[in-house]
């Protein structure tokens, strides 16, 4: 039995008590080959609830602090997320948009899930902000069809984004797939990875319902 596969038997009937995930358009989800999933970013726990919802293994870029802590805390925190995909890369660094970026390719040209959010960071009201243009990046250089989706509800069991999440219920709800394939050899195109981020964003706007800022996020939050 797999790490990813005991964390559902153990945590998963718990995370259904405690939070009532209802799941929306999983079946827009292709079965095999590669995909991204892409949508908004609320609070912590989302990376946490979106991998045990689905059936096929989610993979997804973390900071490499979870997994470098010390103590007993430190090595539990580093086995649940690497258990349940999270992938860690320092992006801190000069580099790190480029190792993430890298990172994710790596996942989809092995034929696998790679989740990420678009706005880079969490939001720091609620409301939905601009996205950075990797996800086009990724999808124009691998090919992947995108598929949006929204969390909705993790904010009001989990407050800014710190402490225990306190019981409540949750929806996570999927989109159909987004393909964009017209752009074919144009991953360099600014206009191009401009307009295709902001189609998926628009996507994910209408799932969550949230208000959208064109602005980015690491902006508001230095405001």
């Amino acid at each position: 039995m797999s790490r990813l596969a005991i964390i559902k038997a153990v945590l998963g009937p718990v995370m259904r008590l405690m939070f009532r995930p209802r799941v929306e358009g999983a079946e827009n989800i292709p079965g095999t080959g590669p995909v991204i999933l892409a949508g908004n970013h609320l609070t912590f726990i989302d990376s946490m609830i979106m991998p045990i919802c689905l059936d096929r293994p989610v993979y997804f870029i973390g900071k490499d602090e979870y997994v470098t802590g010390k103590g007993l805390k430190g090595r539990a925190m580093a086995w649940f997320f690497t258990s349940v995909g999270m992938i860690p890369v320092d992006r801190d660094g000069g580099r790190g948009g480029v190792a993430a970026l890298m990172t994710g390719r790596r996942v989809l040209e092995e034929g696998k899930v790679f989740s990420i959010y678009p706005e880079g960071t969490r939001s720091p009201d609620g409301r939905l902000y601009r996205g950075r243009t990797g996800i086009a990046r990724l999808t124009l250089m691998t090919g992947a069809p995108v598929v949006p989706f929204a969390m909705i509800g993790t904010d009001k069991i989990q407050p800014g984004g710190a402490g225990f999440p306190r019981p409540g219920k949750v929806t996570v709800r999927f989109g159909e797939a987004m393909e964009f394939s017209r752009y074919d050899g144009m991953d360099r195109d600014r206009y191009v990875l401009r307009a295709v981020t902001d189609s998926v964003m628009a996507e994910v706007m209408r799932l969550s319902g949230q208000e959208y800022v064109d602005m980015y996020a690491t902006k508001a939050k230095a405001a």
